[in-house]
């Protein structure tokens, strides 16, 4: 009987992809291929009454996954590592030193370096004449809603690389893209501190999962 529902539900994939899934189908469908001869929608059932949607369920930690009846420590690690896949695709799909003359490309770049970090992360992107990827380095990881950023590792940072113009990006992983006051001062003081040495900030981007909001489109820059 299993078989046969698993076999229906990959046939429905292959035809239709994953939007007329609901959120139980779909992380069903991941577990037919970690939990063998079991009914996986029991299990998917579980997993989003306890976490509430399917981020909640790949975003949280192992130990917690590995809680839930029917859930392996394996079957915890392969959920848990499925947010890292997706950043990893997202990102390699940029090709190498890909470049970021616009807001909206900047941030779509931003979404796919930030995507599915549960902590804050404050990032440099750091750009030469034409606008291209030289080097992205992580200035801050931080807990959620705490990010201390360093304007003179930021200074040393975009000298390092010798940096035409920077971009900066960070993630609010409470889903909130509106600019708080402190990234708003943040962003003045480094922009004044680039200035100052001849090197431009072009953006600043928030992320908050695939969305994300652009300082200079909204005239902040």
């Amino acid at each position: 009987m299993h078989e046969g529902h698993r076999e229906r539900v990959r046939e429905r994939f292959l035809k239709e992809g994953l939007d007329s899934f609901q959120p139980h189908e779909v992380i069903e469908l991941i577990l037919f291929y970690c939990i063998p001869r079991t009914d996986t929608n029991e299990i998917a059932h579980r997993l989003i009454n306890e976490f509430g949607s399917i981020s909640n369920v790949l975003e949280a930690p192992v130990d917690k996954l590995a809680e839930i009846k029917g859930i392996s420590k394996n079957t915890a690690v392969l959920l848990s590592m499925l947010p890292h896949v997706s950043r990893y695709y997202l990102k390699d799909r940029w090709g190498h030193r890909p470049v970021l003359n616009s807001s909206r490309k900047a941030g779509e770049f931003a979404v796919a370096l930030l995507t599915g970090k549960t902590y804050e992360e404050f990032l440099i992107i750091c750009l030469d004449s034409q606008n291209k990827v030289i080097q992205v380095e992580i200035i801050h990881k931080g807990t959620v809603n705490e990010a201390v950023v360093y304007p003179r590792l930021v200074l040393e940072t975009a000298l390092k690389y010798k940096s035409n113009s920077v971009i900066f990006a960070h993630n609010h992983p409470g889903g909130s893209l509106k600019p708080s006051s402190a990234d708003i001062d943040l962003t003045a003081k480094l922009k004044h501190l680039l200035n100052g040495i001849s090197i431009r900030v072009n953006d600043h981007i928030i992320s908050a999962g695939t969305e994300f909001y652009s300082f200079a489109e909204n005239g902040m820059i």
